[in-house]
């Protein structure tokens, strides 16, 4: 790790860091924690606050979930379809010092029903693109059954992710936060596109 890695694993009282491929395949990517800079970057965006709750899609160890809590004061969730991946999150969970404002779930994206106060999402290629249409889908369901504005943060988005995003009604296209400088290689990839769900309150349509 590097020493930034280290020195917020150490601070959080957590272990997140390596990658693991063990159980990926097509349509679920290996796990691989998204940078610590990239996410100090994320909490100083001002985007995300203590009253807002964040689901994590395909959390892994649980490092955006312990940051974020800590960082924004923010509620976040986790969810996980690997079990020995959910486990380590869980582990984590006991010794980080903001696991009380973190959770986790073992489940699929697909199947994953959102709890209505969830009002951000953060997206760093979990899953292949199909799967982020059976995933957008229950977005919409709860942001329809539950009317809110809800922004979701997609980092290091594909081609295919961005495509699709473009395609869906429902979505307004936000801001996206620049993050290429804090590596070598000028890489376009490194960005997190952010897109809103917006609230519209019946009594402004009168």
């Amino acid at each position: 790790m590097t020493n930034t890695e280290n020195t917020w694993d150490k601070l959080l009282q957590i272990k997140t860091s390596g990658r693991d491929d063990s159980n990926s395949d097509e349509y679920r990517y290996p796990y691989e924690p998204t940078s610590y800079s990239v996410l100090e970057r994320l909490a100083q965006s001002g985007l995300i606050g203590k009253k807002d709750v964040v689901l994590d899609y395909g959390c892994g160890k649980g490092r955006v979930d312990f940051f974020l809590s800590y960082q924004t004061k923010a509620k976040t969730i986790g969810i996980e379809y690997d079990e020995r991946i959910y486990q380590s999150a869980l582990k984590n969970q006991k010794t980080a010092v903001s696991g009380s404002k973190a959770e986790f779930a073992h489940t699929s994206a697909e199947k994953y029903d959102l709890p209505p106060e969830v009002n951000r999402c953060y997206f760093f290629n979990p899953f292949s693109v199909e799967i982020l249409h059976k995933a957008m889908a229950r977005i919409l369901d709860s942001y329809y059954e539950n009317p809110r504005e809800v922004l979701l943060f997609y980092y290091y988005p594909s081609d295919e992710y961005i495509a699709y995003l473009m395609t869906v009604d429902e979505l307004d296209f936000y801001d996206e936060i620049e993050c290429d400088d804090l590596f070598e290689g000028n890489d376009q990839r490194e960005r997190i596109l952010i897109f809103s769900l917006p609230y519209y309150n019946s009594e402004d349509e009168n």
